[in-house]
């Protein structure tokens, strides 16, 4: 697989040396209020250049992995479940290569082709660490199944009971929240938790979907559908911090849409999410 020619900063190693694999995926053909997270890709890979390799936080360099940045995925127009099966079949050469994928959406929709492809492979004994402000449980958003707005319900579909566990949401219907009888781990609002439930699922799987509007609108107003009341970056970080005790063996990051945050404060959040998380995974 050849390199993209404009790579998140480095990511700039060939794939088979590499042991993690970023790709874009320029879809949001199912958003339910504002669009623009298909132009997520290509922002967060040139506003990268505005951060070091090193992170202070992880007191750690990028330069001192295997990366590999294949680019965004091209996708069809129209075709919504043509579109998650192209995302499936991309992301399963990763998987499937014993990479670690990390994926840059997009909208939330595109987590589920993604957990297919991982599902494939560990079958139930994956589990799925879910960060966002929606609950994203509706069996459908008016009338269609395949929606941002019902994309853990439809990998809930798949995986089953116990397999998911979600943090800080604080937004969707009454029959969401109640899904923490079905078999689904909820935390209102914040992820106090966290710590026990990776502490409980060690040496499993992880596959970690975050939805950047998890972030309160202050911190992070650059995405389609802004919820008051979400964590700050500062508690961000922690939560990363946390998510390094992990196995992670995939990811996403979704939902930036950077044209509604015109001084770019959103896309800079994004870029250094992606590089914390990156060490995350990789310790």
């Amino acid at each position: 697989m050849r390199k993209n020619i404009f790579n998140f900063i480095g990511f700039d190693s060939e794939y088979d040396e590499s042991e993690l694999v970023l790709m874009g995926i320029p879809y949001d053909g199912t958003v339910s209020y504002r669009p623009g997270t298909r132009f997520a890709p290509s922002a967060v890979r040139e506003n990268s250049y505005g951060l070091e390799t090193y992170s202070p936080y992880f007191d750690d360099d990028l330069s001192e992995y295997k990366l590999f940045d294949m680019g965004d995925i091209d996708l069809p127009f129209g075709n919504t479940e043509r579109i998650l099966n192209i995302i499936k079949e991309n992301a399963k050469k990763a998987v499937f290569d014993n990479k670690i994928l990390f994926s840059v959406g997009g909208e939330h929709l595109v987590t589920y082709p993604l957990v297919e492809a991982y599902y494939e492979k560990y079958k139930d004994d994956l589990v799925i660490l879910h960060f966002d402000a929606h609950t994203d449980l509706r069996d459908d958003y008016m009338g269609e199944k395949l929606s941002h707005a019902s994309v853990i319900k439809r990998i809930y579909d798949m995986v089953g009971q116990d397999k998911i566990y979600q943090f800080c949401v604080r937004s969707g219907e009454k029959e969401e929240f109640n899904f923490h009888t079905k078999g689904i781990f909820q935390e209102k609002f914040t992820f106090t938790k966290l710590e026990e439930i990776v502490e409980k699922i060690k040496g499993r799987p992880v596959y970690v979907t975050i939805d950047l509007d998890v972030l309160d609108p202050s911190v992070f107003p650059g995405t389609g559908t802004p919820e008051a009341g979400g964590i700050n970056f500062h508690e961000m970080l922690d939560l990363i911090k946390i998510l390094k005790n992990a196995k992670i063996v995939g990811a996403d990051v979704v939902e930036l849409s950077p044209h509604y945050d015109q001084s770019g404060i959103s896309t800079a959040a994004a870029c250094k999410i992606i590089r914390e998380l990156t060490f995350a995974i990789l310790k």
